[in-house]
């Protein structure tokens, strides 16, 4: 089969358009909801389902953490605080290891089960449940016995109260979670509470896990919702399948010779990119093309948006350099400490280093840089300050 061509503004907006951030009525997509009641959280788990995940970062120094600001960029009127609250008992969602740690739509739960067994070695403390075997059962005894379990509550507990000391209990429980013995069943001020999972996952997605190559076909066609082209390296990124060239390779190949997936090239001014595309998405390319976005209202993204934290991604699509400087020095930072970007259309234009003060009640803007200086984006700025200072319920400070 020949592969599908694209050009670089095809796959521009193909990529805005499966992010949610473009005709988003072309897409299903919500693109505005109120508060954070009901309404609310339908449209943002129906998000969630599109993408299959909602990274997760503690960073609040602008008002909000990474998952409601994904969430509040592709929902007008939304309250930042819903996006605190979305993991709750009862809701469609579980925390995993996703692409990083990830609120994931439950209904993927059982594509994950290679990765419960990958990780019964956890990647970071090696067999730790195995060396620790008594102390991991007196774990989930506790909890099944006395109830739901943070790991905050392991803290200072020491050999004199029989659970050994508290970070090796902090690292056995989070492993039990890695390994699938145990859930994450809601968030409290962003700290995890731990359950067993049969309490969390319904009985029917525990009891049915997928085999891997299932799994793989599954979740690369998610990918493919949430980004509409892309190549096997962000599609292997989204959800940490390292180490799995071959059998993404395979899958691909399956998923092609059944309608599911076309090649697609990219083409440039100085080299082509192989890539992947789910054919209805393609079918929408003329009326994405034919679309005007507006050219002076923007809206600010969180620099771990989907859209972004694939850097070489960012840069061929938008010619833009994602930069996340929280690890350097003050002296050494160019933009800032936490910047968002600014997206105007389909074009990223500026990025903007914010500091929420709730005491004071104010948003604070400590930097703005411009990709372009023109007062589109000066105006499209400003209005998207004013619209991200509604949505974490804090009053725009002048500079």
């Amino acid at each position: 089969m020949t592969a599908a061509k694209l050009t670089l503004k095809g796959a521009r907006r193909l990529a805005l358009a499966a992010a949610g951030l473009l005709q988003p009525r072309l897409t299903g997509l919500p693109g505005r909801t109120s508060g954070s009641g009901g309404r609310a959280l339908k449209a943002s788990l129906a998000l969630i389902e599109h993408f299959g995940y909602l990274q997760l970062d503690s960073v609040a120094v602008s008002g909000a953490r990474t998952h409601a600001i994904v969430l509040g960029s592709r929902l007008a009127g939304l309250n930042a605080g819903l996006g605190e609250t979305l993991l709750a008992p009862g809701v469609p969602l579980f925390e995993y290891w996703g692409h990083e740690a990830s609120w994931i739509a439950m209904d993927l739960y059982p594509a994950f089960e290679f990765r419960r067994q990958e990780y019964r070695l956890h990647p970071w403390y090696g067999d730790v449940i195995g060396e620790n075997r008594q102390l991991a059962d007196e774990l989930l005894d506790r909890i099944r016995l006395e109830g739901p379990l943070r790991s905050l509550d392991l803290e200072g507990e020491g050999r004199s109260g029989g659970w050994g000391s508290g970070k090796r209990s902090q690292r056995v429980l989070t492993a039990l979670w890695s390994a699938g013995d145990v859930a994450i069943s809601q968030r409290r001020n962003f700290q995890r509470v731990f359950d067993l999972s049969e309490r969390v996952i319904p009985a029917a997605l525990r009891a049915h896990p997928l085999a891997f190559e299932d799994a793989l076909e599954q979740l690369l066609l998610k990918a493919l919702d949430g980004h509409g082209w892309a190549n096997s390296a962000t599609l292997a990124a989204t959800w940490r399948l390292q180490k799995k060239g071959a059998a993404i390779k395979a899958a691909l190949a399956r998923l092609q010779a059944r309608g599911e997936v076309v090649p697609c090239t990219l083409e440039t001014d100085s080299r082509s990119y192989s890539g992947w595309v789910k054919p209805q998405l393609l079918g929408l390319l003329p009326a994405l093309e034919r679309a005007r976005p507006p050219r002076d209202k923007g809206v600010l993204l969180s620099p771990f948006d989907p859209l972004l934290w694939d850097r070489a991604r960012a840069m061929l699509l938008f010619n833009f350099f994602q930069r996340l400087e929280i690890y350097k020095p003050a002296h050494e930072r160019q933009y800032g400490y936490y910047c968002l970007p600014l997206l105007v259309g389909e074009h990223l234009m500026g990025r903007v280093d914010l500091k929420a003060d709730r005491r004071a009640g104010a948003l604070h803007t400590l930097s703005v840089h411009y990709e372009d200086e023109s007062a589109a984006a000066r105006r499209a700025m400003r209005g998207a300050l004013e619209r991200f200072a509604d949505f974490v319920g804090l009053q725009l400070a002048s500079r």
